[in-house]
């Protein structure tokens, strides 16, 4: 087209000459654009239902690529929380340890016992308990009368009494003995 307009203008011709020249390119051209126009319509929706099929397409693959980056990041961020998790822990077994370690030396310069010593010594309080009831119950069978069958006067119950007292304080007396020299050597020393 432009090649015939290039002709006619080459060949010098007149104003009506170019107006009809220019006439018939608009009218190619409105012929074109119409023709073009034709062509979309028919196709159109052909180019349409693609660019949907495609964008369906596309959106798949950047909702998984996301999905994949979010999963991603999720699993850094659970890993350093954990981790930093796993250091405030072990910092606060540390501050604990050291503040039980400065207590425990402050009560031991107040003389405060330990729990330790003090259920040595409940221990031992309770065997001395124990041995000193054996040591009770020894001394006191002998002390308890046995009823007679009769009933004797006053005087000769009072004799056999003093009879039967003074042979068991001496038992109870001698049993006493070696149980009291134990006691000072099993004492713990303070």
């Amino acid at each position: 087209m432009v090649k015939k307009l290039k002709a006619k203008a080459a060949a010098k011709p007149t104003d009506s000459q170019l107006a009809a020249a220019v006439k018939e390119s608009a009218q190619q051209i409105w012929l074109a654009g119409l023709g073009a126009f034709a062509k979309a319509q028919e196709g159109g929706n052909k180019v349409f239902e693609t660019l949907a099929r495609q964008g369906v397409s596309i959106q798949k693959r950047t909702m998984k690529v996301t999905e994949d980056k979010v999963n991603e990041v999720t699993t850094k961020v659970t890993k350093a929380a954990n981790r930093i998790q796993k250091q405030a822990t072990g910092s606060w077994d540390k501050l604990e340890g050291v503040f039980e370690q400065r207590v425990e030396r402050a009560m031991t310069r107040l003389g405060v016992p330990t729990s330790k010593e003090v259920a040595a010594l409940t221990k031992r309080v309770e065997q001395l308990t124990a041995s000193v009831q054996a040591l009770t119950h020894k001394a006191a069978k002998p002390a308890v009368a046995q009823p007679a069958a009769k009933k004797p006067a006053a005087k000769k119950v009072a004799k056999a009494v003093k009879t039967v007292r003074k042979p068991a304080a001496k038992k109870a007396a001698k049993a006493a003995a070696p149980a009291a020299a134990a006691a000072p050597s099993a004492a713990p020393a303070a």
